[in-house]
């Protein structure tokens, strides 16, 4: 049985909603998509990456099967997200 391999990240902004919303919405023309307002799940054919998000933080978590398929899910997300939220300097510090 294979260990699955996570990461985390918490993004500061008091615009977590909306980035929840535009990354689901926009990640739903490719792939398995579920979100409301406050939590999605976005299935990549690599992993998964679960998001949660409050009035002052988008919290991220990626699972996948190998260091690979976390990386590429992990830049996906991230240049995602950072392109949606040109007008703030967003920060995505991953952790283990």
């Amino acid at each position: 049985m294979t260990e699955l391999i996570q990461t985390t990240a918490v993004v500061s902004t008091a615009s977590a909603g909306r980035y929840l919303s535009q990354l689901c919405k926009h990640f739903a023309h490719k792939i398995t998509v579920e979100h409301d307002e406050t939590s999605g799940r976005a299935e990549f054919l690599w992993g998964t990456c679960t998001l949660s998000a409050d009035s002052n933080a988008l919290a991220l978590q990626i699972t996948a099967d190998t260091q690979e398929g976390l990386d590429r899910i992990k830049a996906v997300v991230e240049d995602h997200l950072i392109r949606f939220g040109w007008r703030e300097t967003l920060t995505v510090t991953w952790t283990r």
